[in-house]
């Protein structure tokens, strides 16, 4: 080196790129600040896809648009970044996972700042949309380097403290968005970003200046791209406008899901034959890599389905505000706080298979506890499940992406982070879109077979319209007060059997959990 640069930390390395492109992992001072560093990245990524949910009502209206505008909010967020999130292991070949990692998050944090300061609509979607796509690789890249930088050994820890950003963030999003959109300027759902990207640029630009990855000129394929932007904004954008349409009732959700279909099919074909592909899907020919992929994706779809689906149930049929609804979903983060680093240390003592099980396990008994929700359902009723359910979280993560990515090169893990995460978050969203769509349709399904129960002849809809006459209601304040409570049963019923659902999905991948490999890694 020239001897510009200053003191470094113990741990940090100070020569230039080895010939043979890895370094030797990070320890003490400075693997604990790229500890921190990297899941706080990820925090901030994960938490701004759910922050502005609560708050687009409050946005569209400081806005002067419409609340069916605003949503476009969401959508030009998602859309460009499920279309940049699988590229990012090709770009992190041509420039260095370090540099992309630098730069996204550099970006990242300045659209946010732009995005605080937008005077319209339609420069906040303008923002929102170049904000999605450099947030593309910065998950993949945080887990991608963090993993790289580690002492083997130690990886599985790694895993645990990455995870739990992934895990505890969207929980924190609603709460903390529903905070500052009733109390301050709206802006700072987006100005929070700015100091804690700062802070993550700092420390990175420390520990790994040093430290880039073998960079390559391979080509990108222009056809690869076209296919996945076509295809898969088509398939985010079909998620997020169909419940407001009427899914497939709409002429446009049923051309989007063509066009998705078309493209997604496309895509991966000419991928699978690329002599260089944008997305690696040939990855998926690795049996556990597959296994992990599936296991994480149908997990995070059901998970956040019902993630998305308890505090709508308790502010539209319980009568909580968003911030109480917030706030009796948020102990799920518990357990994963306190569990999750004891599982990194300790879990290559056993087969990951047996953890991942008893994850599964555990989320279909508090799914199934779920499905006992009644009108008189208390505090204790809403918060027993939701804790426990934080044990089912701890098992999920950090076993799953190790058994994953057990079996892959080092070379290989910037692609596979990126395809896993990518795979993950479109079942994400699936899983939001599904479990809200179903529910509003089991609650019409319920509400019409309970109405057929309101009519003169049936002895107890005669005895219930009495005791409402005896305590002073009209026949007209009866007939109201039982519509509300048909309503609110049918919904009740409907989250119900979406709750049943999920518990019988989470019964069967404990089973296929065990087509991987074994996941013991003893030392």
């Amino acid at each position: 080196m020239n001897g510009t640069h200053t003191k470094r930390l113990p741990g940090a390395s100070s020569a230039g790129p080895p010939q043979s492109g890895t370094y030797p992992p990070l320890q003490g001072a400075a693997l604990a600040l790229l500890t921190f560093a990297l899941p706080l990245a990820t925090f901030m990524e994960v938490l701004d896809t759910t922050i502005a949910n609560v708050a687009v009502p409050t946005i569209a209206g400081n806005l002067g648009a419409s609340g069916t505008q605003g949503t476009w909010i969401i959508t030009s967020y998602a859309v460009a970044n499920a279309v940049a999130l699988p590229a990012s292991g090709r770009l992190a070949r041509r420039l260095g996972e370090v540099r992309l990692f630098m730069w996204s998050t550099g970006l990242f944090t300045l659209t946010s700042l732009l995005c605080g300061l937008a005077e319209d609509l339609s420069m906040l979607v303008f923002f929102r949309v170049v904000q999605g796509a450099v947030a593309g690789p910065m998950m993949p890249l945080a887990q991608s380097l963090l993993l790289n930088n580690y002492p083997p050994e130690k990886r599985n820890s790694a895993i645990a403290l990455w995870s739990m950003t992934v895990s505890v963030a969207p929980i924190f999003g609603p709460v903390l968005g529903g905070y500052i959109s009733d109390n301050v300027h709206w802006g700072w759902i987006f100005f929070i970003n700015v100091p804690l990207g700062c802070l993550v640029l700092f420390l990175v630009h420390l520990l790994l200046r040093d430290r880039e990855t073998p960079r390559s000129r391979i080509p990108m394929s222009a056809i690869g791209i076209a296919l996945l932007v076509l295809g898969v904004g088509a398939f985010q954008m079909m998620l997020d406008r169909g419940k407001e349409l009427d899914w497939f009732n709409s002429t446009e959700i049923v051309v989007l899901a063509v066009i998705a279909v078309v493209g997604i099919t496309f895509l991966v074909a000419w991928e699978l034959t690329d002599k260089h592909p944008t997305v690696s899907f040939s990855l998926l020919g690795s049996r556990n890599f597959c296994v992990g992929v599936i296991l994480i994706s149908l997990g995070m779809m059901l998970y956040l389905g019902t993630v998305v689906l308890l505090p709508l149930l308790l502010q539209t049929q319980f009568g909580y505000t968003a911030a109480l609804a917030g706030s009796v979903t948020a102990p799920i983060g518990i357990f994963p706080v306190f569990i999750a680093p004891i599982v990194g240390k300790y879990s290559h003592r056993v087969d990951l298979r047996i953890l991942i099980t008893l994850s599964f396990l555990v989320f279909a008994g508090c799914m199934q506890a779920r499905a006992l929700f009644s009108p008189q359902a208390d505090l204790n009723f809403i918060l027993i499940p939701q804790v426990i359910q934080g044990i089912a979280i701890a098992l999920f993560f950090v076993p799953i992406t190790t058994l994953a990515f057990a079996d892959l090169p080092p070379q290989r893990m910037a692609d596979a982070a990126s395809l896993f995460n990518f795979i993950r978050t479109l079942f994400g969203a699936v899983g939001a879109s599904a479990a809200t769509t179903l529910w509003e349709r089991r609650e019409s399904f319920h509400h019409s077979r309970l109405t057929a129960h309101l009519d003169p002849y049936n002895p107890l809809a005669r005895d219930t319209f009495e005791t409402l006459r005896s305590l002073g209601m009209t026949d007209e304040q009866s007939a109201g007060w039982l519509a509300g409570a048909v309503t609110r049963q049918g919904f009740i019923f409907g989250a119900a059997e979406v709750y049943q659902l999920c518990a019988a999905a989470f019964l069967i991948m404990a089973v296929v959990v065990w087509t991987a490999k074994s996941g013991a890694h003893r030392r």
